[in-house]
């Protein structure tokens, strides 16, 4: 019995250990398995590169005006709707000019009244029965009756409402018995007027992408209704000065404000130009924009994965045939979404080392905190 009990303990003691060797061998396997898998290799070759800035931007037309009152009146009459297309000098809505209307009546009123006084004194004056001073106010009273006339009617001619510039109304006009009010800093907009044979994209550029974008460059764009099909732009214009107006020191407090806001983010507005040739694209629409920055044919490049920088620049890490790496500096040119062009340092056929490292929980959620995100909407 003590024998049985002890080949027994003993089986039991090869099992355990067996079953312990298998775990770890089993561990250790997967192990190398999975460094392996995070580790891959990328030959050097020759490409087409194209370089690109990215940026979300607003379609509008090149062309569009807001079309106000210069009196302060109520709109009597609109005379055309929503896309209606208009021409130069079009009337396209009256104000109620009664008022107007009478004082026009008096002052036309006051210049006859006037002018027969003004007649008067000068037929007395040149006989020798009047004086000069009487003369003199005579006609100053005249000339001001006149003044007041010309005044009184260019305001009635004020009440017809005609369009400054062809094209079409955008959104809809304010109805008939709107006040409309005049004024330099809020009047109102009694309807747009807008050319949407010529649209162009108003984009926010990071400061650390400006200096990349010339005038002329080609452009495509996507907006969300139309999933499937590109559209074609070229950048014409770059503003001079950052959204906010930043280095204005005097400027008013919404300026620093809207910097501060923003996590002090420099953008700068460029304009493109579009080209819609079958007037698809509606005002208002977003536009995320690829700029084409640089392009270079039959460049050397390598993945963005497999560049390396320390504290004396690029490098990539070489593999060689017996499996081995080693540090190899490179110079960088251009870059595209997943490539970068080496300048030197490395031939075509090299070997080069790929390594995705997955960071930790913690080090991804710093890693996305510190992400640099898009512009702010428009």
């Amino acid at each position: 019995m003590k024998l049985n009990k002890k080949i027994t303990a003993a089986i039991a003691v090869i099992i355990i250990a067996a079953c312990a060797g298998g775990g770890w061998y089993y561990y250790q396997t997967q192990q190398k398995a999975q460094q392996a898998s995070a580790v891959e290799t990328a030959q050097v070759e020759r490409m087409n590169l194209t370089s690109k800035v990215s940026a979300t931007g607003t379609i509008r037309p090149v062309d569009s005006v807001e079309v106000s009152p210069k009196i302060t009146a109520r709109i009597s009459q609109v005379l055309v709707k929503e896309n209606d297309q208009v021409t130069a000098g079009q009337t396209v809505a009256t104000l109620d000019g009664k008022d107007y209307q009478a004082k026009y009546d008096q002052a036309q009123y006051k210049v006859t009244n006037t002018r027969l006084d003004y007649e008067r004194y000068k037929m007395l004056y040149d006989q020798g029965a009047g004086t000069k001073q009487t003369l003199d106010n005579a006609e100053y009273e005249y000339k001001t009756a006149l003044s007041n006339l010309s005044a009184a009617e260019s305001d009635l001619a004020e009440t017809t409402i005609t369009a400054p510039m062809s094209g079409v109304v955008v959104g809809e006009p304010k109805p008939a018995g709107t006040m409309a009010v005049q004024g330099n800093s809020n009047p109102t907009v009694i309807m747009r007027i807008a050319d949407t044979s010529k649209k162009q994209i108003m984009a926010k550029i990071d400061e650390t992408d400006i200096g990349n974008i010339k005038v002329g460059q080609d452009a495509t764009f996507t907006v969300d209704t139309y999933t499937n099909q590109t559209f074609t732009a070229h950048v014409s214009k770059i503003s001079q000065t950052d959204t906010s107006n930043t280095w204005d020191t005097n400027g008013t407090s919404t300026s620093s404000s809207s910097s501060s806001s923003s996590a002090s983010v420099i953008y700068y507005y460029v304009t493109l130009d579009v080209d819609d040739p079958d007037d698809v694209l509606r005002l208002g629409m977003t536009a995320r924009v690829e700029i084409n920055t640089a392009e270079k044919e039959d460049a050397l490049v390598v993945p963005i994965a497999a560049l390396k920088t320390n504290d004396n620049g690029s490098y990539v890490l070489r593999v060689n045939t017996s499996g081995q790496t080693e540090q190899v500096p490179v110079t960088t040119g251009i870059y595209s979404d997943e490539y970068v062009e080496i300048l030197s340092g490395l031939s075509e056929g090299d070997s080069v080392s790929v390594s995705y490292n997955a960071p930790s929980k913690s080090s991804s959620q710093s890693s996305n905190s510190n992400r640099r995100q898009g512009p702010p909407p428009m």
